[in-house]
């Protein structure tokens, strides 16, 4: 059993070459940058432009910080082990990248389950709209959100960090579940296996309720009789669904795939970057590219409008 509170962890390094670990601090200071433009925007459109206070943009500007958070929990990090040529991060650091990473990660989806309900009722019911999605429900949604997110995130990191490890080598990049539960000293880790227990039944409740919802939009849809009123109502919901998919897609790939080695493959780098960066770094271009509202009001915080 090691003193991982002094010793630390050694996290994988994407190459042993120094003239490519500079290239891949490049790419991730590309990506990195990218992203946090990109949910700047998104915040400070909804923020400044009282025609972006709604509901609907309210959720979304939430979102933009929920996926800032996300990635600047891993990736500045790793940014800086590759500048640095080192591989080490404290316990403490892998405990809160640990924590945060699932806070953040747990509250996107939580966000996005609210934003599929809040869908349904603009499209359901539209009368009773303002009455349901009023200021204080929002506020009371968007603050569940953030609140399973930590209630997730601290059962988690309280489960795996509860077991005690006996290698501090981390296959991985930043600090993530799956490969620091390969470097326990026990196989009765109870605690982490029910909270995993929990997270599915989470993820697979907020699946078929966003399922559910939008088999009742697409009904409610079909019986719109202009062509022009079911495109518009499409338009409402296609972003949500990409921004959906895309993380439920790439978060499968990473967590229910067969498990590999103990050895790093380079297959479990690109599917973690891919979960990890590629969502949070798309979100503000799929929600930019199909909100007229935003758009004029991007252009308009940017000069161009």
């Amino acid at each position: 059993m090691l003193n991982l509170s002094e010793a630390g962890f050694l996290l994988l390094e994407f190459t042993e070459v120094w003239e490519l670990q500079i290239l891949v601090f490049i790419v991730f200071l590309i990506l990195y940058l990218a992203t946090v433009v990109g949910n700047l925007l998104i915040v400070f459109a909804v923020a400044l432009d009282h025609h972006l206070h709604t509901p609907m943009h309210f959720f979304l500007m939430n979102l933009a910080i929920q996926d800032l958070g996300q990635i600047s929990v891993i990736i500045p990090k790793s940014m800086s082990n590759s500048l640095m040529n080192t591989r080490h991060i404290s316990y403490s650091g892998c405990v809160a990248q640990v924590l945060f990473f699932l806070f953040f990660l747990a509250s996107d989806i939580s966000l996005l389950t609210v934003m599929a309900y809040d869908r349904y009722v603009a499209i359901c019911k539209p009368l009773h709209y303002d009455i349901v999605m009023n200021r204080g429900a929002c506020i009371k949604m968007v603050a569940g959100s953030w609140t399973i997110g930590f209630l997730y995130g601290m059962l988690h990191t309280s489960g795996t960090f509860g077991i005690p490890f006996c290698s501090n080598i981390v296959n991985q990049f930043f600090c993530e579940i799956p490969q620091l539960l390969k470097l326990v000293c026990t196989d009765l880790y109870l605690i982490e296996i029910g909270a995993v227990v929990l997270s599915i039944s989470i993820v697979l409740g907020c699946f078929i309720f966003i399922t559910v919802t939008y088999v009742h939009i697409l009904i409610v849809v079909l019986r719109i009789p202009s062509v022009e009123g079911r495109q518009k109502a499409f338009s409402t919901c296609l972003p949500h669904l990409i921004v959906f998919s895309t993380l439920v897609i790439t978060g499968c790939f990473a967590y229910l795939r067969p498990p590999s080695s103990t050895t790093a493959s380079y297959l479990d780098l690109i599917i973690s970057v891919i979960y990890s960066i590629f969502p949070p770094m798309l979100n503000p271009v799929i929600y930019s590219m199909r909100n007229k509202e935003i758009k004029a009001a991007l252009s308009k915080l940017l000069g161009l409008g």
